[in-house]
């Protein structure tokens, strides 16, 4: 892959990391862009039978991520993240890229569970001995409902390992 080419992917995808970590979205510019940019270079590419069997992992992936989404699994900028960057990458390296982000996604779903249980514990001692500011217990507790991992890191992360490593 061109080095600049590389540059603007890397950095898309550093943004599409942060903005998840920060709002728990993912703007759609970034997922357009993305896909823009997986679209440029598959128009591009030597191989026309590379370029058709990368369009149908995208849409294949794009049909199971949408499916996902509907059925309140991930979230809607997951559901365009993932195929947008299947797209960057290429069907020649997507069972690594999808094996890599399935490890980035263990440990970030670890990471974000044991975050909200420290959370919840620090919580309970500054409140004290588990009882909560209307006096009932918070033993047993669960994370809310509310709470989601982001998985756009993931994605993103093992994009740019992906990237970097097939160059």
């Amino acid at each position: 892959m061109h080095s600049a080419v590389l540059a603007v992917a890397v950095g898309i995808l550093v943004i599409v990391a942060y903005e998840d970590v920060r709002a728990r979205r993912i703007p759609n510019a970034l997922s357009l862009a993305t896909a823009a940019l997986g679209l440029a270079r598959v128009a591009f590419a030597a191989e026309v039978i590379d370029a058709g069997y990368t369009l149908a992992a995208a849409i294949i992936i794009f049909s199971i991520t949408f499916t996902l989404f509907q059925r309140g699994a991930i979230g809607g900028g997951d559901a365009k993240i993932l195929p947008a960057t299947a797209l960057l990458i290429g069907y020649r390296e997507l069972l690594g890229f999808l094996f890599l982000m399935s490890l980035c996604g263990g440990v970030l779903a670890l990471a974000t569970l044991a975050a909200e249980k420290l959370d919840l514990s620090c919580r309970r001692f500054r409140r004290g001995a588990y009882a909560s500011s209307n006096g009932q217990s918070d033993r047993g507790r669960v994370a809310s409902k509310g709470s989601a991992v982001p998985y756009g890191v993931a994605v993103a992360t093992a994009g740019v390992i992906t990237l970097i490593a097939a160059r």
